[in-house]
């Protein structure tokens, strides 16, 4: 059966790939939520932690499916961004841009 060991070292090394994928994507998502929740740390890694194990019942690539999951589950929580000094600024200049664009229009 020695046929068998490279497929299984395949395997193990695809299984191995994806984990630390889905570890370092984890991390970025509790990271990029909390900047837009600060006070929410602790739910935002409980919504991960859920939608992680869902991804993994669904697929052998629940990285590519787990972004999208987060995001839904805590577009259902009807949260609020904090509103930062930046975004305000952002919308500031958006709002110049358009207004400029109008009179030039």
């Amino acid at each position: 059966m020695k046929t068998d060991q490279p497929k299984q070292a395949a395997a193990v090394v695809f299984l191995q790939t994806v984990s630390v994928a889905v570890a370092q994507l984890k991390q970025r998502l509790q990271q990029n939520y909390e900047r837009a929740y600060p006070d929410l740390g602790q739910l935002i890694h409980i919504v991960i932690d859920e939608e992680e194990a869902t991804a993994r019942k669904l697929t052998l690539f629940p990285h590519l499916l787990l972004p999208d999951m987060v995001e839904a589950h805590l577009a259902s929580l009807n949260l609020q961004p904090v509103r930062t000094r930046r975004n305000a600024i952002n919308r500031h200049e958006a709002q110049n841009y358009e207004s400029a664009f109008a009179v030039c229009g």
